[in-house]
């Protein structure tokens, strides 16, 4: 029996999903990311293994994803995030054309054909305001768990819209609501209805082709499901079990079990890890490096401004995925 493993690094929330070589889900894991990066890929994994009931040696791929991908040691390849958010989107539901996926730190647009190949994007990671994290931050403010915010926001009978753009400034207008008197609820709808209103003209960009899924971790919440599909006028897909804040991780063990069997069927040797590989345990690399340089033709300025060489630095070499 074949079991690969995806792994996706979120900046918020480490995800993990196992399969078995029919495709079938076996095992899922979701875990806070925090500030260290290696050690994260290392605890979620450790949680798939035990709700999938598998030891590590069983595991034949480990494919990554997502911000940390290239700290996770033991992968065998790494995929971007648009590459496996697409292919899990068709592959859960075939008739998907424009992804929506709202994370911790950033939104992302996505269209795709029908195949899982990523033909345009768009990425909203300048506010703090259109992502998630505002939303758990402002439910803190209220006094709410993270889990309470959807059905607690359902409650609302006049959404007061969070109308700043810059999450510095909409955190100052919840408070300014609040001490207004407010209701809690319209303050959390409100400001849902407002993101969901920024993430739909993301969504524009890339081209609104119907076929609508939301991925990431506001599946979870039902109150922004309704506020997106309110602002999109159409109806999202979201993927049942809790797959839908998974996505990235199940496109990636997707992959990566279309890899093992190609291997197979070549009858070559799957290749080793990163770890193995000498690669070791590092964050996603700069692609470009700035450097003060000085030179005698050149000599700095007054004030010490020097002359800036720049050099491209490559991300590491993968083993072939």
């Amino acid at each position: 029996m074949i079991y690969v493993a995806g792994i996706d690094i979120g900046s918020t929330y480490s995800k993990a999903v196992a399969l078995n070589e029919r495709s079938e889900v076996i095992g899922k894991a979701v875990r806070r990311t925090g500030f260290k990066l290696g050690p994260a890929a290392e605890a979620v994994f450790d949680e798939l293994l035990a709700d999938a009931r598998l030891e590590r040696s069983q595991v034949t791929y480990v494919a990554s994803t997502g911000y940390g991908r290239y700290s996770v040691p033991f992968r065998h390849t790494q995929l971007t995030e648009l590459t496996a958010h697409a292919h899990a989107a068709v592959h859960l539901f075939p008739g998907t054309r424009t992804i929506l996926d709202v994370g911790g730190q950033d939104i992302k647009a996505i269209r795709v054909d029908e195949e899982g190949r990523v033909k345009a994007f768009r990425l909203n990671d300048k506010c703090a305001a259109g992502t998630g994290a505002f939303l758990e931050k402002t439910a803190r403010y209220l006094g709410l768990a993270t889990d309470d915010i959807g059905p607690y926001a359902l409650r609302s009978t006049n959404p007061k819209i969070v109308s700043s753009v810059c999450a510095v400034f909409a955190e100052s207008e919840v408070i300014s609501h609040l001490s207004n008197g407010v209701p809690a609820e319209d303050i959390m709808m409100g400001a849902m209805v407002a993101l969901g209103g920024r993430a739909v003209q993301l969504m524009r960009r890339v081209g609104l082709t119907p076929g609508y899924m939301l991925t990431g971790g506001m599946t979870r919440n039902v109150a922004m499901i309704r506020a997106l599909e309110d602002s999109l006028k159409d109806k999202l897909n979201v993927a049942p079990d809790g797959l839908g804040q998974l996505n990235g991780a199940l496109g990636a063990a997707l992959l990566g079990l279309r890899r093992v069997q190609t291997l197979r069927a070549e009858g070559k040797p799957i290749p080793p890890t990163a770890a193995q590989a000498g690669d070791g345990v590092r964050s996603a690399p700069r692609r470009w490096s700035a450097m003060a340089a000085r030179k005698s033709a050149e000599p700095c300025r007054t004030g010490g401004e020097c002359p800036v060489a720049a050099k491209i630095i490559k991300p590491p070499l993968e083993q072939a995925a």
